[in-house]
């Protein structure tokens, strides 16, 4: 069977029961960390594909890696997938409940890149600004990148608005290149 229809699968089940135990918003912080351990920590994956390792040390790693103290809704997800053999999945089924709850409470991701540090007025009217295109919760994060020299870079769902002074270098540079 498919990795992302399996790992959806677990994941609709996941928010389901949340939602029903309404949980949904804790164990979302929960698959957000499990998903960000194993960006950050490469060798968690190493472990929890370890054959060698056991099921109850996978689940302390696994526990652990989802933020320690975790709801009992996310300790039996976590048990029922070690009891499934599907350990190796549950990076995808965090990122999968991750990408359903975001749907199901309209929440949409918003990044601003700038050449230097906004200050939070500005950061919030951009999300303001965002919230308000799209109707929605919106997670924000800002990024500093001076390579685009000033302006912002503003990006979320499909969209792109890039009003920074490098874009518009490299607009010139074309231009003239013609």
């Amino acid at each position: 069977m498919d990795l992302g229809v399996i790992s959806v699968r677990y994941a609709r089940a996941l928010l389901k029961s949340a939602t029903e135990q309404k949980c949904e918003q804790r164990v979302y912080q929960e698959m957000q960390s499990l998903g960000a351990a194993y960006i950050q920590v490469p060798q968690l994956r190493t472990a929890i594909d370890n054959p060698m390792l056991d099921k109850e040390n996978k689940f302390k790693l696994l526990k652990t890696a989802a933020g320690g103290d975790v709801s009992d809704l996310t300790d039996r997800f976590i048990r029922l997938v070690l009891e499934g053999d599907r350990e190796k999945d549950i990076q995808f089924m965090a990122a999968a409940y991750i990408t359903l709850y975001r749907k199901q409470k309209n929440i949409t991701r918003g990044k601003l890149i700038t050449a230097a540090p906004v200050s939070p007025d500005t950061e919030k009217k951009m999300k303001q600004m965002v919230e308000g295109r799209t109707q929605g919760t919106v997670e924000f994060q800002t990024e500093i990148d001076p390579d685009i020299i000033g302006g912002f870079i503003l990006e979320y769902d499909t969209y792109r608005m890039d009003a920074s002074v490098q874009s518009q270098l490299r607009n010139i540079l074309t231009q003239l290149k013609k």
